[in-house]
């Protein structure tokens, strides 16, 4: 493990005005999003999808990583650049996701476990050769009847934790995922407890494992009322909760948190995240990881047609801006216009 390495990669993927974008879906996430604009999912599309993000004029400025999936890791431009390659050339560091999906917990209805430990140390020495240098687990926390139990938070943290401690074996900086989802009617309390517990187990299983804080990225989901909530918590709520609970239970010695979005929209998740920063300073950098809350403007502008590839690269563009301006407490309603009248 080379300790400095990854405490220079921590601390690369929070820098200031930067975060990190999510685009390691898998073949059926990936799949899903094509459906909806009505193309297939095949290899060579997904390739120039992937490219179309990473090769978008001045990117650079706003995102500071890349999490990519297997297949996409060993993928090229069309000039024949590696993907890893391509993004390192910009400054941009090459993640991977690792894990291999959450799977039904045994005993436990209605809730998950991720897998993907077997032969971990052996995948994560061939990720580092091809060009990575931080990796993503992601554990899924349901919230429910008599949801979550104790039995799911212990036995996803703990794999979070088992994975942190390989990937940092490997000079890799793991983002460690733990995620409440949104699904639901429950209220933000009821997240907050959710959360909350989760949280504090995973730092006791991360100090337990010998994992180095300075060197690991937390990605939390926010404090967010249910999807289907018939009251659901303003932006302000969002935030305070947020910074309450992470306040509670994670250590300063944390470099960085980068915010999942996990089911908010655009906009929503770059407004919570700009007030958050907005009531800083905080012990650790406040950024993002997101996916779908980064991509999916960019994705109903591309289609599928290499004649849209500038427009789409414009509106992704302006997404990442946003972010980005969000990282300083910076954003307002007003710079959403700004790709329109581009």
């Amino acid at each position: 493990m080379s300790t400095k390495e990854i405490e220079t990669n921590a601390i690369k993927m929070v820098a200031a005005g930067k975060g990190i974008l999510a685009a390691d879906e898998s073949d059926g996430t990936i799949k899903k999003r094509f459906d909806s604009i009505n193309i297939s999912s095949t290899e060579e599309n997904r390739r120039s999808y992937r490219e179309l993000l990473f090769t978008t004029k001045g990117v650079e400025e706003f995102i500071s990583g890349v999490i990519l999936f297997d297949e996409t890791i060993r993928q090229s431009a069309k000039d024949g650049t590696p993907f890893p390659t391509l993004l390192a050339g910009l400054g941009i560091l090459p993640g991977i996701k690792v894990d291999k999906g959450a799977k039904p917990l045994a005993g436990a209805p209605g809730e998950t476990v991720t897998e993907g430990l077997d032969g971990l140390r052996d995948r994560l020495k061939e990720y580092y050769d091809l060009g990575a240098r931080f990796t993503k687990w992601r554990g899924v926390i349901n919230i429910g009847e008599g949801l979550p139990t104790p039995y799911a938070i212990e036995t996803n943290t703990h794999a979070l934790a088992r994975y942190a401690a390989l990937s940092q074996e490997a000079s890799l900086v793991p983002i460690v995922e733990p995620e409440v989802l949104m699904d639901g009617s429950h209220s933000i309390e009821t997240c907050y407890e959710a959360s909350e517990a989760t949280f504090k187990c995973i730092f006791e299983e991360l100090s337990k494992q010998r994992v180095l804080l300075e060197g690991m990225i937390l990605k939390p989901n926010m404090i967010l009322s249910g999807k289907d909530c018939s009251s659901r918590a303003g932006v302000e709520e969002v935030a305070e909760q947020t910074l309450h609970c992470l306040k509670a239970t994670v250590p300063d010695g944390v470099t960085g948190i980068a915010f999942l979005s996990g089911g908010q929209t655009d906009e929503e998740a770059t407004a919570h995240l700009n007030a958050m920063n907005a009531a800083g300073p905080h012990p650790w950098e406040l950024s993002f990881s997101y996916g779908r809350a980064l991509q999916a403007p960019a994705l109903k502008a591309w289609v599928g047609e290499s004649d849209n590839v500038s427009n789409a690269q414009k509106v992704f563009y302006h997404r990442a801006k946003c972010n980005g301006a969000a990282r300083s407490g910076s954003y307002s309603a007003e710079m959403e216009k700004e790709v329109a009248a581009a």
